[in-house]
């Protein structure tokens, strides 16, 4: 067996387990805080629940981190360590600022600006958005310095948010990010990245492992620690593995189209673009009498097809092609249920 066969089973189980281990301590632990989540509001459920389930994904994928490193898998990229610590150093404040935002809920312009921290963090460490390919022409256009920052923090600060609106459903972010995490590591390994391809591996297993207490009926959320902690590490995780962002964008197309949609439609409405409701996809689809167990494995099933797209359409165009198919269904679903809901 290959080394990096054990690696990446070690680093997978390794977060798996951490994750069901302690998913319900902290959960136990939300609850005697006060940690949690009342029925009414945004989501349907029927009982207290905690959401203090942020660290049950954010400790197993450092743990399974760490476990990783021992393997020491050689690599080629001189600034691999670096970028290393800038995926661990911004995981940590956004799950801090998390846990901030669960036990104090914090005003969103404060939110933001603990993003833009995070954004800082990616670039200051290297990890940031330099050059995209073109599908049009299939070259390499290279940004100026101005416009990767830029760039870089709307993509980390989009990712962020994507996944804590997303959060609405049991299972649902968790699941989508676990898909996402899959395909990358995927990508990553037959690139010829087998020591890049242990970070969504642990990542995967967090997630995989923290799922059955957060699938339908969850008996804890991520929280804001949980999604504010995961969106960073996906959006960071999309620009490690060689600039992933066509991949990144495949995967989590139906989520990332829904904010855009409610961001426009909200603006539209004279109302704050970060005011929650349950103006979402997944929340419409819901209010229409469709079970969550069925929005939620419909979204899997759907991220999990663009997903395989993306590991098997070598085109750049036929990708583009798939993204504006994916943007065009579900701003016709949303026109749709817009309108019978008016």
């Amino acid at each position: 067996m290959e080394s990096w066969t054990i690696a990446y089973l070690t680093v997978f189980l390794t977060a798996a387990s951490c994750a069901v281990l302690l998913t319900p301590l902290f959960g136990r632990l939300g609850r005697r805080m006060g940690l949690v989540d009342r029925p009414g509001g945004r989501r349907a459920h029927q009982s207290e629940v905690s959401r203090l389930g942020g660290p049950g994904l954010f400790f197993p994928f450092v743990i399974a981190l760490v476990v990783g490193l021992a393997f020491r898998i050689p690599t080629a990229d001189p600034n691999e360590s670096r970028r290393l610590v800038g995926l661990l150093a911004g995981s940590a404040w956004m799950f801090l600022v998390g846990l901030a935002d669960d036990r104090w809920d914090l005003a969103p312009m404060v939110q933001l600006g603990g993003q833009a921290v995070a954004a800082g963090i990616a670039i200051a460490t290297l990890i940031f958005i330099e050059r995209v390919n073109n599908p049009l022409t299939d070259r390499v256009v290279v940004f100026f310095p101005a416009f990767v920052v830029g760039l870089t923090v709307f993509w980390m600060m989009g990712m962020i948010n994507t996944v804590n609106w997303l959060d609405g459903l049991d299972g649902l972010a968790a699941g989508v990010g676990a898909i996402l995490c899959l395909v990358l590591a995927i990508h990553m390994h037959r690139v010829g990245q087998p020591s890049v391809a242990i970070l969504p591996l642990a990542l995967l297993g967090a997630a995989v492992g923290f799922l059955p207490h957060n699938f339908y009926p969850a008996r804890v959320f991520m929280g804001s620690s949980g999604a504010f902690f995961l969106g960073y590490a996906l959006g960071c995780l999309g620009i490690i593995g060689g600039g992933r962002v066509a991949t990144v964008l495949l995967v989590m197309g139906i989520p990332i189209v829904d904010v855009a949609w409610q961001i426009v439609d909200r603006a539209r409405r004279r109302r704050s673009p970060v005011q929650g409701d349950r103006g979402h996809l997944h929340f419409r689809l819901q209010d229409r009498g469709i079970s969550q167990r069925a929005i939620v494995l419909a979204y899997w099933a759907l991220c999990g097809l663009f997903g395989l797209l993306a590991l098997t359409i070598s085109s750049r165009l036929y990708k583009l092609i798939a993204l504006l198919v994916i943007g065009g269904l579900v701003i016709g679903a949303m026109m749709l249920l817009s309108r019978r809901a008016s």
